[in-house]
């Protein structure tokens, strides 16, 4: 049986997030045309995921299905399976649990990130998450957990050991650096969380990303480290030259340039949805 090192790397990509707009990056994709060519480019570019924001007609951050699907069937369009498409549950500020829960079950999608802390905050919330992890089960959408720290951690373990959440399908997020200076990430932020994960002994696959001009580095460090990689303008818009990335395409095609000098293959669609379905290569 391959180690986790020498499975394939799942390059995912997070082409646009909730806050950013054109005049951040002219090549950053918003509408549902433009999330398909970002997609179909990424793809080529080595991505096997995508993590899928999308807007309202005002350009704000959006969970409503109506949103959501065209641009899910714009990429489909595109990319066909290609990728997993992964949608997001992020609050940004603007949804609570109950949106956020209702978007989930309203899109059934093949793939849902949840951050813990804000899905599952206390006791209370405890019930309807675990409905929810039950419901996502139950219905085979790959749920990944959104660690921002080894407080983070700790507290999606316990989640784990008491059946709040299930393991099926399931992933998880290490965000590096998201409290840093200038929220500018370091690959040394990976090592907490691994001193934290590793103990558990958990067989769940984990991803990182990273802030800032060090993307590249972390996401190297990640996948020398046995990790999955997340990549894209959502966090860094910058190449580890220095200069501006021209899309994030760019940015998917130095993770796997990296993955190439470790020796490490890099997964297509399959082998994603292989390594997130729980089962293990031969």
């Amino acid at each position: 049986m391959a180690s986790a090192w020498d499975a394939p790397l799942v390059i995912a990509v997070a082409p646009n997030g909730a806050r950013l707009g054109k005049s951040d990056h002219s090549a950053l994709p918003i509408i549902p045309a433009e999330l398909a060519t970002t997609a179909a480019a990424c793809m080529a570019a080595g991505a096997s995921l995508l993590h899928l924001h999308v807007r309202d007609a005002q350009g704000a951050h959006s969970l409503d299905p109506r949103h959501y699907r065209p641009a899910i069937d714009s990429i489909r369009a595109a990319a066909g399976d290609g990728l997993v498409l992964q949608v997001t549950t992020e609050a940004a500020g603007r949804f609570d649990r109950a949106a956020q829960m209702a978007c989930v079950r309203a899109l059934e999608p093949e793939a849902v990130s949840l951050a813990v802390r804000e899905l599952a905050p206390d006791d209370a919330a405890e019930p309807e998450m675990a409905e929810l992890a039950g419901w996502m089960a139950d219905h085979r959408v790959s749920p990944q957990y959104i660690l921002y720290d080894t407080a983070d951690v700790a507290r999606f373990a316990d989640l784990l050991a008491r059946g709040v959440l299930r393991p099926e399908r399931a992933s998880v997020l290490f965000v590096l650096g998201r409290y840093a200076a200038g929220q500018r990430s370091r690959p040394d932020d990976l090592l907490p969380f691994l001193a934290a994960w590793r103990p558990l002994g958990l067989a769940l696959p984990w991803f990182m990303c990273a802030f800032g001009p060090l993307e590249q580095a972390c996401a190297l460090t990640a996948a020398a480290l046995g990790g999955h990689v997340r990549v894209g303008f959502e966090n860094n818009r910058m190449l580890a030259d220095g200069t501006t990335a021209p899309d994030n395409a760019a940015l998917v095609a130095q993770a796997a340039a990296g993955a190439a000098l470790l020796g490490r293959p890099v997964a297509d669609a399959s082998a994603a949805r292989t390594l997130l379905s729980g089962v293990q290569a031969a």
